[in-house]
């Protein structure tokens, strides 16, 4: 009988095998690829992403592959397919059916035509009703198990890691490790069924080598309430406190409506609806999983007690909204400099440059060029575009004007109001929203 601890070594007899993981670059995925490795399987993975591959990946943009002759390359020397692909909202050439269905469902026939017999579908917990990312998800399911393969599909509740977070999980732990006291969406009493990532993994190990077939709900023994959930994290970082504060969900519902409006955000309108109706498995779901594969996901707090926390996860928490608050900062300083550089008088622009060496810079045209590169900056970083790009060019520009006007205006150092002294703190400060960029 394998052991019932997820965490344990799996042996397994896939020494030989191979499988490829679709969606290999997602948050879930990271933890699926661990867990078959340590299972014996030879993993490659299969990447959306342009550029040179390396030689454990595959190119798999879902957007193209919609064909089962699409997919036969693709599947020269493996065993073994595992989806965990998926978008919680549409955009561009990325859409629930293409995404959800289409791609995946021709795979799925490349396998039959191919001989892959195994095929592992990571799905969503959910009903339909709540949106298309769950309808979509489902209509493949159905599809998936009619097709003459082992296939087995795996709907978990909510996935969490405590080494690290994506999206929605990031989001309640934010809430979670709030200065002072935490913040809840509504009183948050909806039950929901925990689910930690390595156990998720753990079970997509043992769905390829057990001869199951069928769809599996997956989540925490038992359900608790989103207030427990988040006095649980509160707890495990170690932040003092039990105060909470109750957050409108008619607000909430208008901040993730403005989300959904601007195509970002780590709720999504699907997301807030299950979660308000609660997000649960089967009864006796845990008890068909160890049945199945001999093993079941562990309680939160379990699984919190065997990782302690460490100064960095309180740091990712409690940045979490720090980050965006930068980031509008320097976009609106950039702004604000922009407007300044246009809107100061010539005649003053000339009395503040008489004297100095700038003077003999065209100081008018000078500053008229530089709000002009300061707001080209503002916009870019406001559109969230390649936005390292942006706030590195910042820092250059920030940099080139502390030099030159440091070197040819010295008393600016002496400035009362501290117009270049302030450019000590802001570089800095630009160096860590570079850092806090990369949200993945």
């Amino acid at each position: 009988m394998p052991s019932s601890n997820p965490s344990s070594p799996i042996q397994s007899t896939a020494s030989a095998r191979t499988v490829l993981v679709i969606g290999a670059d997602g948050f879930l995925a990271g933890y699926i690829l661990a867990a078959l490795r340590g299972s014996g399987w030879r993993v490659l993975r299969g990447v959306r992403r342009a550029g040179a591959l390396r030689e454990d990946e595959r190119r798999c943009d879902l957007t193209r592959l919609t064909r089962p002759g699409d997919w036969l390359p693709v599947l020269a020397g493996v065993d073994a397919v595992v989806n965990a692909s998926g978008i919680l909202r549409e955009a561009g050439a990325q859409r629930f059916a293409t995404i959800h269905v289409d791609a995946p469902l021709a795979l799925a026939r490349a396998c039959v035509s191919a001989g892959v017999s195994r095929y592992v579908q990571v799905s969503a917990l959910g009903r339909p009703e709540d949106g298309e990312f769950v309808a979509s998800k489902h209509r493949f399911d159905e599809a998936l198990l009619a097709l003459p393969l082992e296939a087995v599909v795996l709907r978990p509740s909510v996935v969490y890691a405590t080494s690290g977070s994506y999206g929605g999980t990031s989001l309640l732990r934010a809430l979670a490790a709030f200065p002072g006291m935490q913040l809840l969406p509504g009183d948050a009493r909806w039950p929901i069924q925990p689910v930690a990532a390595e156990d998720l993994g753990a079970l997509v190990a043992r769905a390829l080598d057990t001869g199951a077939r069928g769809i599996y709900d997956v989540g925490g023994p038992e359900p608790l309430s989103l207030r427990a959930y988040q006095n649980a994290w509160r707890r495990w970082l170690r932040i003092d406190g039990t105060r909470a504060w109750q957050v409108p969900e008619a607000l909430v519902s208008l901040q993730v409506r403005i989300g959904e409006w601007l195509g970002r955000g780590p709720v999504g309108t699907t997301m807030w609806r299950m979660l308000r109706r609660g997000n649960t498995t089967a009864p006796q779901a845990g008890a068909r999983l160890r049945e199945s594969f001999g093993i079941a996901p562990r309680g939160l707090d379990e699984v919190l007690a065997a990782h302690p926390s460490q100064v960095q996860d309180r740091w990712q928490a409690q940045l979490y909204f720090l980050a965006p608050s930068l980031r509008v900062a320097v976009v609106a300083l950039w702004l604000l400099s922009a407007w300044a550089g246009w809107a100061t008088p010539v005649a003053e622009i000339e009395r503040l440059a008489a004297d100095t060496a700038l003077a003999q810079w065209a100081p008018v045209a000078l500053a008229r060029a530089t709000a002009t590169l300061d707001l080209v900056l503002a916009v870019w970083l406001a559109s969230a575009w390649r936005p390292r790009w942006a706030l590195a060019l910042m820092g250059l520009s920030v940099a080139a004007y502390t030099l030159v006007f440091g070197a040819l205006l010295p008393g600016l150092w002496l400035d009362p109001l501290g117009g270049l002294a302030k450019n000590l703190v802001l570089l800095p400060a630009l160096a860590v929203a570079w850092v806090l960029a990369e949200r993945r």
